[in-house]
């Protein structure tokens, strides 16, 4: 046992009491055991503790894309709801098999960034994450929120188009260096794909917004459905601006080039309560775009991300919103 899941593990237990009454609704419990804060042993006592309420079955995901099965299952099978442990990319997919059914999605933070589970107000530590799903047996409360689309694909909260993207895929090839290092591997990650890339040839794109307007050149896109971007540590990362959960509609920027100068710039601003992304030089920002378009210039494909997950190489891709498209209970 690592000191990253003996607190909880132990925190767990002393919050576990005697399970009095009959469980009121079942629950699917999907977990990813390669998560970085999941273990057998945690996931065991979050059973254990959710059954003083609930009728819960647990599954472990065994490949990409299992989850959205096992969601797609769980909405046939009559489920009251479903509890996605793992990170982002864990809650994306499951989000994905239950879009348009009737059967929420929640989730138990198991990641480092957990984003989802703070955007809906689910604490970022298991413990209190458990006591909170615990205490909605009581107060059930379900709300439809919207998703975003890339191509044929869902996204929770932000998708991306480029530099970003190919980040995301060089970190999710080192799973370890990822679980130990969290945000500044991220860092180091992004620091080297930049200068390796992204300085002297770096991939070009077209973004085409939806209101007709010619199309933007540039290195990058970011698309939102809600913000933050991401968090780093306890800090919300803020790149585009105006999108939440239930606007209907989505946010995003293109970052025009990629320089020396412009990236610490930005990644400055990203980080700071007094400055915008979107007042760079080089950054344009849009709000309230239904569909966004973007393809590739110079016949390279483009890296695609959903939800800080690498699905992908696109020559295009056509992003846009499916409003109220999934129930989620927080």
């Amino acid at each position: 046992m690592n000191a990253t899941t003996a607190e909880p593990e132990l925190r767990l237990q002393e919050t576990l009491g005697d399970a009095d009454g009959e469980p009121a609704r079942r629950l699917l419990m999907i977990v990813n055991p390669f998560a970085t804060t999941v273990s057998d042993r945690l996931r065991n006592l979050v059973v254990y503790a959710l059954r003083g309420s609930y009728e819960v079955d647990a599954v472990d995901t065994e490949r990409r894309d299992h989850a959205t099965e096992l969601c797609r299952e769980a909405a046939a099978e009559g489920y009251d709801a479903v509890v996605a442990f793992g990170g982002d990319g864990t809650v994306n997919e499951a989000a994905n098999g239950l879009v348009g059914s009737g059967t929420p999605l929640t989730c138990l933070p198991g990641g480092r960034a957990n984003v989802y589970c703070r955007m809906l107000g689910i604490p970022a530590d298991v413990v209190d994450a458990t006591e909170h799903l615990l205490s909605l047996a009581d107060v059930w409360r379900t709300r439809l929120v919207d998703l975003g689309r890339a191509g044929d694909r869902h996204f929770l909260f932000s998708s991306g188009v480029g530099l970003d993207a190919e980040v995301v895929q060089h970190v999710d090839a080192h799973p370890q260096l990822k679980a130990r290092l969290g945000e500044y591997y991220y860092a180091w990650v992004a620091a080297t794909t930049f200068s390796r890339r992204y300085l002297l040839r770096p991939p070009r794109l077209e973004a085409s917004l939806g209101d007709g307007e010619d199309g933007v050149a540039g290195a990058t896109v970011l698309v939102q459905n809600a913000t933050p971007y991401t968090y780093f540590g306890d800090r919300g990362v803020e790149m585009a601006e105006g999108a939440r959960l239930d606007s209907g509609n989505l946010a995003g920027l293109v970052l025009k080039r990629t320089s020396p100068l412009d990236i610490p710039t930005i990644s400055w601003r990203a980080l700071s309560s007094r400055r915008r992304v979107a007042d760079h030089r080089q950054v344009l920002g849009f709000s309230e775009q239904t569909a966004i378009r973007v393809r590739s210039l110079d016949d390279r494909p483009l890296p695609l991300q959903v939800d800080g997950d690498y699905i992908g190489s696109v020559d295009e891709v056509e992003f846009s919103v499916a409003p109220r498209a999934l129930y989620v209970l927080a």
